[in-house]
């Protein structure tokens, strides 16, 4: 039986043959996904991956792009955004001044 810090679901297997004919088991971590845009689902750039721990230790500057909306939208889909707010707004002043 395996020890108890093996037991975990959260680790892959990897069943390796050694040279002398027995196969034993490597105990990987898995990979962490990456961050991806709340509107069109593709992956962000300049945002790390890795064990949230290792991530909160980091500078918040190093967590995400310092922009508005920086690591929850990427850029084209937060240009898309702006614009349409700045239609939107724009429609409204007119609605108010007629």
């Amino acid at each position: 039986m395996p020890a108890p810090r093996y037991r975990s679901r959260s680790l892959k297997r990897r069943f390796i043959r050694t040279p002398g004919g027995r196969t034993v088991v490597h105990y990987k971590k898995k990979r962490h996904s990456y961050a991806k845009c709340a509107v069109c689902k593709g992956r962000l750039n300049a945002v790390p991956t890795g064990p949230r721990v290792e991530i909160r230790k980091l500078p918040k500057s190093m967590r995400r792009p310092n922009r508005p909306y920086g690591g929850y939208l990427c850029p084209k889909c937060l240009r898309e955004k702006i614009k349409s707010e700045v239609i939107s707004e724009g429609l409204h002043i007119l609605e108010i001044q007629s």
